[in-house]
């Protein structure tokens, strides 16, 4: 066996190389955590304070984080209020409709104020309504109420091709609608029922939220966007402001100190983004980009606001 002095130094080295790895990933992955649980509150102590929520993107399907920490928040003696940051152009109505009812639940304990982003329409719009006071921009899109439920009909491309599809069905309306079949009367019929049905459970929302008469909204809310300084004008918001006039607002109304903190929760706050890093460490990896997006579709019926 070589047992010489390089051979050893290297060998010396080598395991000071390997220490020092470890050393630095445990270093990272408990420094990531303090981040985490810091970012969450958790390091804030119970002096009084305020939260913030944003809300971001596409409302999906599955709300549960945002969720949780709402409800987490709501029951935080220390927390006296919630700034609700909007930038959203809706998405599916069950999410929309979840988000709105755990907001409408914050807002009867602890008072909440909106700020609208670029964009916070339909189910955007439907998540703000229960808060005490709304905040947007003059150039922010709001309103947008309304549902919409789309289906593919590729059944005329299957027939030039010569594929003909044959579907059994229960009944007449379990094939309604299908990718490869028309839409019949009656399943056009059946499918209206439903977005008249989740309009109006929109339009009540809106209604009893906003304190105006459901005759009114339903004037106003024919799908179409509205800028802030409009929706200012037809009662959909409260005041034209930003992040930091919300926040101000929110202070006044909990009888709290200008420098009082306000705390970051959700998932985009507490969230180490391991997609990012992941991402950056795979960069050039064939196929690793699609691996690593995150997917935005939606099932169901959507409000939502497309350009």
């Amino acid at each position: 066996m070589d047992t010489s002095p390089d051979l050893s130094v290297h060998a010396t080295s080598r395991r000071r190389q390997l220490l020092l790895w470890r050393g630095s990933a445990v270093a990272f992955f408990v420094l990531a955590c303090l981040l985490a649980v810091s970012r969450s509150g958790g390091l804030a102590g119970h002096a009084p304070h305020l939260v913030h929520l944003k809300l971001a993107g596409v409302i999906g399907t599955d709300e549960h984080e945002n969720v949780e920490a709402l409800k987490k928040a709501a029951d935080d003696a220390s927390v006296k209020g919630l700034v609700l940051e909007v930038n959203s152009p809706g998405g599916a109505v069950t999410g929309g409709e979840v988000l709105h009812d755990v907001v409408a639940a914050f807002a009867r304990r602890k008072p909440v104020a909106v700020s609208m982003g670029s964009v916070a329409a339909s189910a955007g719009y439907m998540v703000s309504v229960p808060a005490s006071r709304i905040f947007a921009n003059r150039s922010t899109l709001t309103g947008s109420i309304g549902v919409l439920l789309e289906s593919p009909d590729v059944s005329g491309l299957l027939e030039r091709v010569g594929v003909h599809v044959d579907q059994l069905v229960s009944g007449p309306m379990k094939g309604q609608p299908s990718a490869v079949q028309p839409l019949s009367p009656q399943g056009r019929e059946m499918l209206q029922g439903v977005i008249a049905d989740l309009y109006g459970f929109f339009v009540t929302v809106v209604a009893q939220d906003r304190h105006m008469k459901p005759e009114r909204v339903r004037e106003l809310a024919d799908g179409r966007p509205y800028t802030g300084q409009q929706a200012l004008g037809l009662g959909l918001v409260d005041q034209i402001g930003s992040l930091d006039d919300a926040r101000q607002w929110l202070l006044q109304a909990t009888h709290l100190p200008d420098d009082a903190p306000m705390t970051d929760i959700g998932p985009q706050a507490t969230r180490v983004n391991w997609r990012h890093w992941i991402a950056g460490v795979l960069s050039g990896v064939p196929g690793a980009e699609m691996l690593l997006k995150e997917s935005s579709m939606l099932d169901g019926a959507v409000a939502i606001w497309k350009l």
